[in-house]
């Protein structure tokens, strides 16, 4: 017969993820007592399946790149990487899949960690079916906070589950580089696998839907990208559709709307995500199960005044750092109303409300060429009818893009609200430019003006100095 045990803690946080880790990290600084509930490995997706080991893949990758064009350097790098100690590499990051560490730090907050499917069961309760065989019913004094993140999305094909297709997760922990690889997508997760397995020793094939990589950013970002993918070997097609995708004979066929057929050793679908609440009880609350949770700008889901949800799962903005921002805030909100606050006071380091998710989300494509922007696209802008214009600068220009990469290719893109003078977004495209982008994003969020930002004196010769030349463009315009 099972054992069913009740405990009562002020939170309960479903999700033992980056984002999961930070609301109970916030809380029990608060001094409140918090659960975590986690069914895979605490540490979440980022730890295990995404930020850190694709970023171990791609890594090597970039640093041969720039070798390879750097005068003096490029004779002693002739070879190709060493696949092996890439993959070893690659395990030593996230633990072999391990982790301990990641429990010894909850167990350094003072939370309790419990091992197990996580489903509410009512408001404010979360039942828990451990391993161990005992189900366990959690009730939270204050609040329950959905952490749960997303899974990968795949597309309807018929007999796809037969033909065993990597998604995201098998792409950044596979333990052999397969011979062919066809990657279907064209986002960021695609643009960075191909990159990866291509310099690995793949011979990769991406069969993108849409008119290019990287659709959702400038244009001139998936140009990059793509030319630079072409030079390295690999095959895109652009405008083209997975109809039916088989495996025979140990070689996947994925044949095209135009009929054309492409054979590999594996498959990565890299097609979107959907949010992982089929099975938290979301209908013993009056949600939707499957759905995205819809949270005002505290992070509490509408309707309900116990409930909160952070990170991908409220599809606000589906990358880690973000998650994690919102998580520092919502675990703010939770401990000021357990204290009776109603009014939320934001100071310097205790934010209440996200506003960053609005208008200055960072982003980093990890490929070869990197791309980094923030804020609104010059189309986003023009959609959202701000009066605006775009100025670019050849980062080939800047001096400090010479001393870093011999022939260096790249560009920068600031958005201008021409009414008030701020930016509202800004992209780079070039080798090197993921340190630039917090100093836009500074930017951005504190509305600086562009006579102030004149005083902003960037280091020469660095790759900073691109934004005097942004500056004088839009000056001399």
């Amino acid at each position: 017969m099972s054992k069913t045990e009740s405990i009562t803690y002020d939170v309960v946080v479903i999700g033992a993820g980056a984002v999961g880790e930070n609301v109970a990290d916030r809380t029990r600084a608060a001094g409140l007592t918090t659960a975590i509930v986690e069914s895979e490995l605490a540490g979440g997706e980022c730890s295990y399946w995404a930020c850190v080991p694709s970023k171990a893949l791609l890594r090597p990758v970039i640093a041969l790149a720039d070798a390879r064009h750097t005068p003096g350097l490029s004779q002693a790098v002739r070879g190709p990487l060493d696949a092996a100690a890439v993959l070893a590499h690659r395990d030593d990051e996230v633990s072999h899949w391990k982790d301990d560490g990641q429990v010894r730090w909850v167990e350094g907050i003072s939370a309790d960690l419990f091992r197990g499917q996580g489903r509410l069961a009512g408001p404010r309760v979360v039942e828990v079916a451990g391993p161990d065989g005992v189900s366990r019913r959690l009730t939270a004094r204050h609040a329950v906070a959905v952490c749960t993140g997303t899974d990968a999305a795949l597309p309807r094909l018929p007999g796809l589950a037969e033909v065993r297709p990597w998604t995201s997760r098998e792409a950044t922990s596979a333990q052999r580089v397969p011979g062919r690889l066809i990657v279907v997508g064209g986002g960021v997760v695609a643009a960075e696998m191909a990159t990866a397995w291509q310099a690995l020793g793949a011979r990769v094939t991406l069969l993108v839907r849409g008119e290019q990589l990287l659709d959702r950013m400038e244009p001139f970002a998936g140009e990059l990208v793509t030319e630079a993918l072409g030079e390295a070997g690999a095959d895109m097609r652009t405008n083209t559709s997975v109809v039916s995708v088989t495996r025979e004979n140990g070689t996947v066929v994925a044949v095209t709307d135009a009929g054309e057929r492409f054979e590999g050793d594996e498959i990565l679908f890299a097609t979107g995500r959907t949010p992982r609440t089929g099975d938290i009880g979301l209908d013993t609350v009056g949600l939707k199960p499957g759905s995205w949770l819809r949270t005002d700008d505290s992070l509490r889901v509408t309707g309900h005044d116990w409930l909160y949800a952070a990170g991908d799962v409220n599809r606000r903005a589906l990358v880690t750092h973000q998650g994690k921002y919102q998580a520092r805030i919502a675990g703010n909100v939770i401990a000021a109303r357990a204290s009776g606050r109603t009014e939320l006071e934001s100071g310097p380091w205790g934010a209440h409300v996200a506003t960053a998710d609005h208008a200055a989300v960072p982003h980093v494509v990890f490929t070869d060429p990197e791309v980094a922007s923030v804020g609104l696209s010059l189309a986003e802008a023009e959609q959202a009818g701000h009066r605006v214009r775009a100025v670019d600068v050849d980062l080939s220009t800047v001096a400090g893009a010479g001393l870093y990469r011999d022939g260096y290719r790249g560009r920068a893109r600031m958005v201008v609200d021409l009414d008030r003078e701020v930016l509202l977004g800004a992209t780079f495209v070039g080798p090197g430019v993921g340190e630039l982008v917090h100093s836009a994003t500074v930017a951005v969020v504190g509305q600086v003006k562009l006579d102030r930002l004149w005083h902003a004196v960037p280091s020469f010769p660095t790759i900073s100095e691109v934004w005097l030349r942004l500056l004088e463009a839009y000056r001399e315009n």
